[in-house]
């Protein structure tokens, strides 16, 4: 198949299953959205949404985020991934906020990477969500289902799925892509277990195809060994 075909039978199949595809994080604005973008690496979006209620009662703006003491933030957080980490790079990132952005979250590459704690996919999270723009977040999902379906080929970084991805899905659909890539790899295109009995794509899916084929090759061979061996007791 061809990576063009691909690609648009992907897209398309995306579009009819998930219409208005969306983050799960819960956010009411794009501070809240970043401090929750922070937060959620390597922790799922379910624990970041039960902590962030209290944080946000507690922090409602950059500027109450950027005052206090990490002591303070630390036990609204402490049931994440690394929370002393995140502690301190949610509060250096409100500092800066405040200081050089005037508690507004930038919208640009260059202005969000500059602030602690958001690297790329973060920055980009924001770009496509808060911003509408076509910024691809590449997370471990994305990373994993744009190889499996074929999308990338041998894809080494999330810097190169994102490069690959940007190439051929057109602009107006990548904010949605990210999201659906997301989505599918969360419910459906699992890391361990993926569950390709429920899945729409596996007739264009690389991954699905090679384990069919290898399935069927192992089959060919266990029911050429069973005939051999009744052949030798006959």
């Amino acid at each position: 198949m061809k990576i063009a075909d691909r690609y648009n039978k992907a897209l398309e199949r995306f579009a009819e299953e998930m219409p208005w595809p969306e983050t799960e994080l819960h956010y009411d604005n794009p501070f809240q959205l970043l401090v929750a973008v922070i937060l959620s690496a390597q922790c799922t979006d379910k624990r970041i949404n039960m902590v962030t209620p209290e944080l946000f009662r507690a922090f409602p703006t950059p500027q109450k985020l950027a005052e206090a003491e990490p002591h303070e933030v630390y036990e609204y957080i402490k049931s994440v991934t690394y929370p002393n980490n995140k502690t301190k790079a949610i509060i250096g990132m409100a500092k800066a906020l405040v200081g050089r952005f005037g508690g507004t979250v930038p919208d640009n590459i260059d202005d969000l990477t500059s602030l602690p704690g958001v690297g790329r996919k973060t920055a980009n999270v924001i770009l496509a969500v808060v911003y509408g723009k076509a910024a691809m977040a590449v997370d471990t999902h994305v990373f994993r289902v744009s190889e499996r379906l074929g999308l990338t080929t041998n894809s080494k970084t999330p810097l190169t799925t994102e490069r690959a991805l940007m190439r051929h899905i057109p602009a107006d659909q990548v904010p949605k892509a990210h999201h659906w890539l997301i989505l599918h790899g969360r419910y459906i295109c699992k890391a361990r277990k993926p569950e390709c009995k429920d899945c729409y794509l596996t007739d264009i899916c690389r991954y699905y195809q090679r384990q069919a084929k290898a399935a069927k090759a192992k089959d060919a061979t266990s029911t050429a060994k069973k005939s051999k061996s009744a052949e030798n007791v006959d």
